[in-house]
C-alpha cells in the first residue's frame, strides 16, 4: 500500500506540474457539455415549409395558420405553384411543400373529407420523419377544431398524402413518464456526460502510460521491485479519482444550467460510475501496454471509443438496432453506463433496477483490470 501512495504522490505531482492537463481534463470536456447538449438535439426547429394553396377558402387558410403559429416550422412562401415549390426544395430552399387541393373547403361541407400533399427534402431522413409527425399533429388538431365547429354533420376525415399514415379516428391523450416536457436537453446531458468521462478515463491514462515509454522514464521503474499491480494501479487512481470529480462537476453544470432531473440517488451513480470508470482506464491501460508510441494508442482508443460511444445508445435507441448489434452491446461498457446514468437521474432507478447492469459491469471490470496488469510487461531487474 505504501509503494501505490508513492506512486499516486508522483502522479498527482506530474499532473499538476503539466499546465496544460488540468485544462484538458476539466475545461475542454466542460466546454464541450455546454455546446454538444445544445448542438446534438432531435428537436427539429425552423423547419423550411412552403404553402402551396389553391383553394384560397377560409379552412385552407385556417390550415396553414395551424402551421404558421406552430414552433417547429418556418413559413417561408405562400404560392399558387406547386412547380415552383418543387424548384425551392430542388434548390435546397426549402424543407416540406404542402400542397391544399382546389376544392378543399367544398370537400370538407359537401363529402366531411378532404386531402392535402406534403412532399419532404428526404436527403436527411431525421428531418423528414420527425417532420412528417409535426404535420400529423398538426392535422390532428385541426381536424378536432373542425368537428368542435359544429358545421360539419358527419366526422371530418383530413388525410396527408405521401405519409402512408391513416387520419386520427380516436382521442388519444398522452402522458410522457419521467421526462413530460420532453426535454431534449435531459436526454442529452446524462449521454454527452458518458462520453466526457470515457474521453478522460480511457485517453489521458493510456497516452500518459505510453509517453513514458517514449521519454524512457519507464525503465527506470521498470528495473525496480515494483510489482505489475502496484504500477497499474498508481497509473489507474489519479485518472479514476479526477474523472469522478469531473463528473460531478458536468452534474451540477447540467443541474444549474440544463435543470436537469435528479430522481435518483447519486451515491449510487458515483459508485457504479467508479466500477465503469475502472472499465475504461483498464482499456486505455491495456491499449498503453500493446503500443510504444502515442499516436498508436490514439489511433487504437479513437477506434474503440467511436463504436462504443455510437451504439450506447446516445442518439438512437438501442433496441431499433439490429439484432446483431444488439447482441454485440452486450460487450460495450458504455452501453451499460448510458442505461444506468439515464435511469438513474430520469426514472430514479434503484439498485434492484439496475443489479443486471452493475453485474456485467463488475465482471467486465474485474476482466479488463486483470488483462491490463497481465500484459503489462516488467524488465527483471
Amino acid at each position: 500500500m505504501r509503494i501505490i501512495l508513492i506512486f499516486l504522490k508522483k502522479e498527482f505531482a506530474q499532473i499538476f506540474r503539466n499546465k496544460m492537463m488540468l485544462p484538458i481534463i476539466f475545461v475542454i470536456p466542460l466546454v464541450q457539455l455546454l455546446i454538444l447538449v445544445n448542438a446534438a438535439t432531435m428537436e427539429m426547429k425552423s423547419i423550411r415549409m412552403v404553402i402551396v394553396d389553391n383553394d384560397l377558402s377560409m379552412a385552407s387558410r385556417r390550415l396553414a395558420s395551424h402551421f404558421l403559429a406552430s414552433k417547429f416550422f418556418v413559413i417561408d412562401n405562400y404560392m399558387s405553384s406547386a412547380i415552383q415549390a418543387q424548384q425551392l426544395m430542388q434548390d435546397g430552399k426549402a424543407d416540406v411543400v404542402l400542397c391544399i387541393n382546389r376544392d378543399f373547403e367544398k370537400q370538407l361541407l359537401n363529402e366531411s373529407s378532404a386531402k392535402v400533399q406534403a412532399t419532404f427534402n428526404a436527403i436527411n431522413g431525421m428531418v423528414a420523419g420527425i417532420a412528417s409527425s409535426y404535420i400529423q399533429a398538426i392535422m390532428a388538431d385541426y381536424q378536432a377544431e373542425l368537428i368542435q365547429s359544429g358545421r360539419y354533420n358527419r366526422p371530418v376525415s383530413i388525410g396527408v398524402a405521401g405519409t402512408n399514415v391513416a387520419p386520427a379516428q380516436l382521442n388519444i391523450q398522452h402522458r410522457f413518464w419521467y421526462n413530460p416536457e420532453l426535454n431534449y436537453k435531459c436526454f442529452m446531458v446524462p449521454g454527452v456526460l458518458v462520453v466526457l468521462v470515457t474521453l478522460v478515463g480511457m485517453f489521458l491514462a493510456g497516452l500518459n502510460l505510453v509517453r513514458e515509454k517514449e521519454i524512457g522514464t519507464i525503465e527506470q521503474i521498470n528495473v525496480t521491485p515494483v510489482k505489475k499491480y502496484q504500477f497499474i494501479a498508481g497509473k489507474l487512481i489519479p485518472f479514476w479519482i479526477l474523472a469522478l470529480i469531473e463528473l460531478g462537476v458536468g452534474l451540477t453544470i447540467g443541474k444549474l444550467i440544463f435543470d436537469i432531473p435528479i430522481e435518483g440517488s447519486l451515491f449510487l451513480l458515483f459508485a457504479i460510475a467508479a466500477i465503469y470508470l475502472v472499465i475504461v482506464l483498464s482499456i486505455g491501460l491495456f491499449v498503453a501496454t500493446i503500443t510504444e508510441t502515442q499516436q498508436q494508442a490514439m489511433f487504437i482508443m479513437f477506434f474503440v471509443m467511436i463504436i462504443c460511444i455510437m451504439m450506447s445508445g446516445i442518439f438512437t435507441s438501442v433496441e431499433t438496432m439490429p439484432n446483431w448489434a444488439q447482441m454485440v452491446n452486450h460487450l460495450n461498457p458504455a452501453y451499460y453506463f448510458m442505461r444506468v446514468i439515464r435511469m438513474i437521474l430520469l426514472k430514479g432507478s434503484g439498485f434492484k433496477d439496475l443489479l443486471f447492469e452493475i453485474s456485467c459491469m463488475g465482471i467486465y471490470a474485474v476482466a479488463m483490470l486483470t488483462l491490463a496488469v497481465r500484459k503489462y510487461k516488467k524488465a527483471v531487474a
